[in-house]
């Protein structure tokens, strides 16, 4: 492929993702102003300081665009100036550890996502992190869901056949992956089906979506949200889905427990934390923001229109998940066999 085709399949995906998140956020920048309608009662801790969102991730994908639907309530509803950070790297770790070492008085706020969070401790040997122990979820925006897309050009058309071109060529077929949420489903999908696929590792989903549409890869397992945009502007094609129910935006797309039922997935997750210690006036009144928001329009419909499960959960409840879903998130791996770094 010339290097001036490479660049415009990278422009018009650029353009797509970033064309679909102003929608999401009707405008709003990464660093949102102060609304002088705020509540004052709704503040956090760090009132009157800049509240940053940590996104450990690239922006483009889901937890990039959830940090900022909520970077921009928590501004309407506090009066607080939030600027949403990126800082990916090493499937999260890089973001994770910065965000370690930023105040746990309300003004540092983490994206958590099922790579940081659940999947991470399974993945690598000696994380520098442990989201138990230097971290607390104080909000959850609900389980996700995947989608699972493949180039309009390709002969793959449902998971059937992506399992039947596996089956007579093993090793051949292969499927990107930049993080721990998209390298799961891939190798699950060969360990019910029986088949051999080819992970392609990836620094960001950026670049793995552009190889997609270019061809140097044949299929990837990606966030409903993330994969959305490509799959409406018919860069993509959506072959499969995963969830507790057919996606609502996608009705007609089966999911891939329809073809292969033992096929099963940690639901994921995407919420906020903040670093160990914080007061529990703090950790409170995030997670009352957290939920409030996930409650009401228009985070509610984006999350369900993308696939998500927005129900809101107590302080009392987010304590108990991370160690559950961690452990579902250990079998999974075990069963993928997937060996830590």
């Amino acid at each position: 492929m010339s290097d001036s085709s490479d660049r415009q399949v990278r422009h018009e995906l650029v353009e797509a993702t970033f064309t679909q998140r102003r929608a999401l956020l009707k405008g709003a920048a990464a660093a949102l102003t102060i609304s002088s309608s705020a509540s004052a009662g709704a503040q956090t801790a760090a009132a009157g300081r800049t509240v940053r969102i940590v996104v450990p991730f690239a922006p483009g994908g889901s937890g990039d665009i959830s940090a900022r639907m909520f970077g921009e309530f928590l501004n309407k509803k506090t009066g607080q100036n939030v600027v949403v950070e990126n800082r990916p790297g090493a499937n999260g770790i890089v973001g994770v550890e910065a965000a370690k070492r930023m105040p746990n008085d309300g003004s540092t706020l983490l994206l958590s996502t099922t790579s940081t969070h659940l999947a991470n401790p399974s993945l690598f040997k000696n994380l520098p992190y442990d989201p138990l122990k230097d971290f607390t979820l104080v909000g959850h925006f609900g389980g996700g869901s995947l989608l699972v897309l493949a180039r309009p050009q390709s002969p793959y058309r449902n998971i059937a056949d992506i399992v039947n071109a596996a089956k007579a060529q093993p090793d051949k077929l292969n499927y990107g992956h930049f993080n721990a949420s998209s390298h799961i489903p891939g190798a699950m999908l060969g360990h019910v089906a029986g088949v051999r696929m080819t992970p392609v590792p990836y620094k960001a989903i950026g670049n793995a979506m552009t190889d997609l549409m270019a061809g140097q890869i044949d299929v990837i397992f990606v966030d409903s949200i993330a994969g959305d945009g490509p799959a409406q502007s018919g860069k993509l094609r959506p072959i499969a889905a995963h969830g507790n129910k057919r996606l609502p935006k996608y009705p007609d797309l089966p999911l891939i427990t329809e073809t292969f039922p033992n096929y099963r997935l940690s639901s994921g997750m995407l919420g906020i934390s903040v670093p160990a210690g914080a007061s529990q006036a703090v950790q409170q009144s995030l997670n009352d923001l957290v939920n409030e928001a996930i409650s009401n329009e228009p985070m509610k419909t984006a999350l369900i229109n993308f696939g998500f499960d927005p129900v809101p959960m107590s302080l009392a409840e987010l304590a108990s998940y991370v160690p559950r879903e961690q452990a579902i998130w250990r079998e999974q791996v075990a069963i993928a066999k997937i060996d830590p770094q």
